[in-house]
């Protein structure tokens, strides 16, 4: 459900045991996912009634690993945004469509029935019926989506598909989701908030590890690579990236990732039992 019908947004709760869900899931427990299936985006949104954990930050600030991670120790689904606007992308890219046209890219988004799974194990996403969770990692589709995902329409159509997302996982105990508009736009009354953040030069060695690179050339371009993404991320007039008010900050660029998922984990506590 959105803000926008009248009814309870995504970050709502019914509830009131977000920080007992905290707890259950501190550091160093696992505890099994909530039989997160695939999820179609466009099925009806039920009533929600979990706990949501909005993730937002840059590319190369651990933001997926991370999430993945929060979403095993609290039973949570997950829910990557990011490769849903790469998967739009993947598509234009395909049938050579003009990336700068906006009606044209409009017109993908509108034709194309993207399927989600939402569990943290095994995330993935469809195109049509077809999975694409390799195709979508390429330097191709990572150096063209922000301009893909910068189209109004193309924004409209997948945060309304995300808050369906959400609203249905919610009846299961509640979602990670992480993004660039998460907090800020998609689920605003998100109880925890978190940006992640980390040096560009830290950011560019692990997204050049992530695409199999290895050599001082490959790191130098992938840092110029995400320095005009994160100029288009935040300069774009619709959702730019920005820290959500009330997120926890956090720099990973010294830290790993067990070291980012109990300060989040920690700090989440915190906020949920001061603002409970």
């Amino acid at each position: 459900m959105s803000p926008d019908d009248g009814s309870a947004s995504p970050g709502a709760s019914a509830t009131g045991s977000h920080d007992d869900a905290f707890r259950t899931g501190g550091p160093g427990t696992t505890v099994a996912p909530s039989v997160p299936g695939p999820v179609t985006a466009g099925a009806a949104p039920a009533a929600p009634t979990g706990l949501v954990v909005a993730v937002d930050g840059p590319g190369g600030s651990g933001k997926s690993t991370v999430s993945r991670e929060i979403a095993r120790r609290l039973g949570l689904r997950y829910l990557d945004t990011g490769a849903m606007y790469r998967a739009v992308t993947q598509v234009a890219l395909e049938r050579r469509i003009d990336i700068e046209d906006p009606a044209a890219v409009a017109e993908v988004v509108e034709r194309t029935v993207l399927t989600v799974g939402t569990d943290p194990d095994r995330p993935s996403i469809s195109v049509d019926g077809v999975n694409v969770d390799e195709q979508i990692r390429t330097r191709a589709v990572t150096n063209a989506v922000s301009a893909v995902a910068a189209v109004p329409a193309v924004r409209a159509r997948m945060v309304a598909q995300q808050r369906e997302i959400i609203a249905e996982a919610l009846v299961a105990g509640g979602i990670v989701v992480e993004g660039r508009d998460i907090g800020s736009v998609v689920a605003p009354d998100a109880p925890v908030k978190v940006f992640l953040t980390a040096s560009t030069e830290v950011r560019a060695l692990r997204r050049s590890r992530q695409l199999g690179e290895k050599g001082v050339d490959d790191v130098a371009r992938t840092l110029a690579e995400l320095d005009r993404r994160d100029a288009l991320d935040s300069s774009r007039t619709v959702d730019p990236l920005s820290i959500p008010a009330g997120a926890i900050v956090l720099d990973s660029s010294a830290l790993s990732v067990p070291e980012v998922v109990d300060e989040v984990l920690r700090q989440g506590e915190h906020v949920l039992a001061t603002t409970s």
